[in-house]
């Protein structure tokens, strides 16, 4: 390792395993700089309680807790959803964050006079590539520090080694050290019996599932809710209006009591391995499934299908780490102008794990029952005859030219 001297550094700070031993280490082996931990507060609650305590304790000079819920919901996560941006059925709850923390790690690092931001992403991992795409954008000749692709650590035993040896406490140990992610959208679970995709997940193990519960548990009752809409942006809750966050709040707490929204997948990471992940997003998983359902009313053949075929690209580019890029903001301009008539209520029934659509209304609704009725309308249904023989004519012309009967 090339050994460098920095006075300040800032610090993402999770509290967790990796984050917990970088202060120490930094101190080590870049001149003992002044550390500034910074927590983005992204809905992670109790995960929260005794960071700044922990971080002074290990060597942190200074702490700060930035809320940026609010900022995740409104900038990142409700275009994302308008877009119908999934990511091979991950509902990227971890990418959600990532774009924005780096944002307040910057501003927090110029106010500062900080010389170096530190993360503590892997080398096998998105994060890294996202965290630093997005300091680029926002300070694109800031030093990044990543300990992972410097240190001599090769897994998390000897991380917990290491925490151990400078007397580091950790909320975990050795059998039951998940690498997980959490945040108000969601909880991602991974390593452990989990790296073997044969291996079933504990969902009934008392103390896997935090945010949900299995569906084999959940109550035999099933539970209705209806969302209202405004331009693609959820504005009510079973007829309460709220903000697009406590929203996704109380929704986490229907949809995780009737065990919605887990997801088990191997999924291909950006850095070109397969990963296998358990997810839980319960609430999230609902507001999906509700938007994409309202839009069947009120979105055009021709849009809905560019739609879905751009969502793909969307998604990519947020899984990717490239929300700051001018591909993303043109995309978001077109998944705007989508959205104008995405007004309406959608009504879901929640049981058991699975979402069953109950019924669903909008003011802009293309949906004509007088039109599609099985019983008498105004329809012309003799018109299909010409249509047919317009739409089939390129299939007929093709047809006589192979049967030899087509004249030149």
């Amino acid at each position: 390792m090339t050994q460098k001297t920095y006075k300040k550094i800032v610090l993402a700070y999770s509290g967790g395993l990796d984050t917990s031993i970088i202060i120490p280490w930094l101190k080590e082996n870049y001149g003992n700089p002044e550390i500034i931990a910074v927590a983005g507060n992204v809905g992670q609650a109790d995960e929260l309680e005794g960071l700044e305590e922990k971080a002074i304790k290990t060597g942190a000079s200074k702490f700060y807790a930035a809320d940026l819920s609010e900022e995740m919901v409104n900038d990142i996560i409700i275009p994302s959803i308008q877009a119908g941006a999934i990511y091979e059925e991950y509902l990227m709850g971890t990418a959600f964050a990532r774009p924005i923390i780096a944002k307040a790690l910057v501003e927090i690092a110029k106010a500062e006079g900080a010389d170096a931001i530190c993360h503590g992403c892997t080398g096998k991992g998105n994060d890294q590539v996202r965290f630093e795409l997005a300091i680029k954008h926002f300070a694109p000749d800031m030093p990044i520090i990543a300990p992972w692709r410097e240190w001599s650590i090769k897994s998390r035993d000897e991380e917990i080694d290491y925490a151990e040896a400078h007397n580091v406490p950790l909320k975990i140990n050795r059998e039951t050290n998940y690498s997980k992610d959490k945040n108000m959208w969601h909880l991602s679970h991974e390593g452990l019996d989990l790296e073997d995709p044969w291996n079933e997940p504990l969902y009934e193990k008392p103390g896997f599932l935090e945010m949900s519960i299995s569906p084999m548990q959940a109550p035999d009752e099933p539970t209705y809710i209806t969302i209202d809409w405004e331009q693609g942006v959820p504005v009510a809750l079973n007829g309460e209006k709220m903000n697009a966050v406590d929203l996704i709040w109380k929704l986490n707490e229907l949809g995780g009591k009737n065990g919605i929204g887990l997801l088990d997948i191997v999924e291909n990471r950006l850095v070109g391995m397969k990963c296998r992940g358990v997810y839980e997003t319960p609430g999230g998983t609902i507001l999906y499934r509700a938007h994409e359902y309202l839009e069947t009313l009120c979105l055009d053949k021709m849009t809905a299908h560019k739609k879905l075929e751009l969502s793909v690209c969307f998604a990519e580019l947020l899984y990717n780490g490239q929300w700051y890029t001018p591909l993303r903001k043109a995309l978001s301009a077109f998944v705007t102008e989508t959205q104008k008539n995405v007004t309406g209520t959608t009504k879901l029934k929640l049981y058991k794990g699975n979402i069953i659509k109950a019924g669903v209304r909008s003011p802009y609704s293309l949906y004509s029952e007088d039109i599609c009725t099985f019983g008498e309308s105004d329809y012309n249904q003799t018109d299909a005859t010409g249509f047919i023989n317009l739409w089939g004519l390129p299939t007929k012309v093709q047809a006589l030219l192979d049967q030899g009967k087509l004249k030149p």
